[in-house]
């Protein structure tokens, strides 16, 4: 009961702290014209989206941040976690305030995110093997007490996982209270796994699940507020952390189903499109716009991603143990 109540508290704590801080930042982004720039070609309903507060990220980072400090004296295991949070949440920031200050869509160049990536997982990669000198072995779901390690290759490995897992949150980031919505699960998911595993990362990953909830108030459709890169890259970097230091990376393509298809989706795009000389496979990526194309309605769209990624979490949990 003890256990329950504490990871409780680290839900509601941030629950609130969320809540608080978007009652002052929502208002004060739109002050500050800090609004999202919506792409031209994509669905036209989205036009109405344009001025919308972005950066709402600053708010479930900071709850987060704010309730990891009454935990992290006695769960040191959610440090990493919190390096990837933040250090990708910060890469997130600067995207945003670029294009908010250009008034632009586009705001780091592709080469620049993906070398401040690289830095980022760098410094996580350095922590978790060598400062804390963790095991980077990965669990095979459905498979008990079995573990897949590659040596030397845990590190190339990791580099992979952690940056393909970020851009594939980034690019589920793009319907209102979309990835809010999935990562709020995917969190819960890992924080059953780590207090059955006693892995130390439970209360940071109720925190989440807390802060995104908290979001969501002002993100659910019609979204009041969109978390911006700042929020997206840092739950990438949340997810995939948390996943190291449980040792269920195999367990990203199924928990997190949602976040792979989306950016398999916008590489076949591209791909095909290049090699095809202008054809495209889907109306439009990532995924999440090729089936508003089709005529689904966003919250649709929204629900449908989210009852998967519920029964995918549920079928996680069973390839635990």
């Amino acid at each position: 009961m003890f256990v329950l109540r504490y990871h409780i508290a680290a839900l509601l704590v941030a629950f609130a702290a969320s809540v608080l801080l978007g009652a002052v930042m929502v208002p004060l982004l739109g002050k500050l014209k800090a609004r999202q720039m919506v792409r031209t070609d994509g669905p036209k309903s989205h036009l109405a989206k344009t001025g919308t507060p972005t950066m709402g990220g600053i708010f479930i980072v900071a709850a987060l941040a704010f309730t990891a400090v009454f935990y992290v004296g006695k769960h040191p295991a959610i440090i990493p976690v919190l390096i990837a949070t933040v250090g990708f949440g910060l890469i997130g920031f600067i995207d945003d305030f670029i294009k908010v200050m250009s008034k632009r869509s586009l705001g780091l160049r592709a080469w620049q995110k993906m070398l401040c990536q690289v830095g980022v997982t760098a410094a996580l990669a350095y922590y978790m093997a060598e400062a804390a000198g963790m095991p980077l072995a990965m669990k095979l779901p459905f498979a008990e007490g079995r573990y897949l390690d590659f040596g030397f290759w845990n590190i190339p490995i990791l580099f992979f996982v952690v940056i393909a897992t970020v851009n594939g949150s980034n690019f589920t980031d793009g319907l209102d209270g979309l990835l809010s919505g999935v990562t709020t699960l995917v969190a819960v998911f890992f924080a059953v796994v780590s207090v059955a595993t006693d892995a130390g990362i439970s209360p940071i990953a109720a925190a989440v699940a807390g802060a995104l909830l908290g979001f969501l108030i002002y993100n659910a459709h019609p979204a009041r507020v969109f978390m911006g890169d700042t929020g997206s890259m840092a739950l990438g970097g949340f997810v995939a952390a948390s996943a190291y230091m449980t040792g269920m990376q195999l367990f990203i393509p199924i928990v997190g189903l949602v976040y792979l298809v989306e950016v398999a989706s916008v590489m076949i795009q591209v791909g095909y499109f290049k090699a095809s000389g202008g054809k495209r496979v889907f109306r439009m990526a990532p995924i999440h716009h090729h089936f508003e194309l089709c005529g689904w309605k966003e919250t649709r769209v929204v629900a449908v991603f989210f009852i998967v990624t519920a029964i995918l979490c549920l079928v996680g949990l069973l390839g635990v143990w």
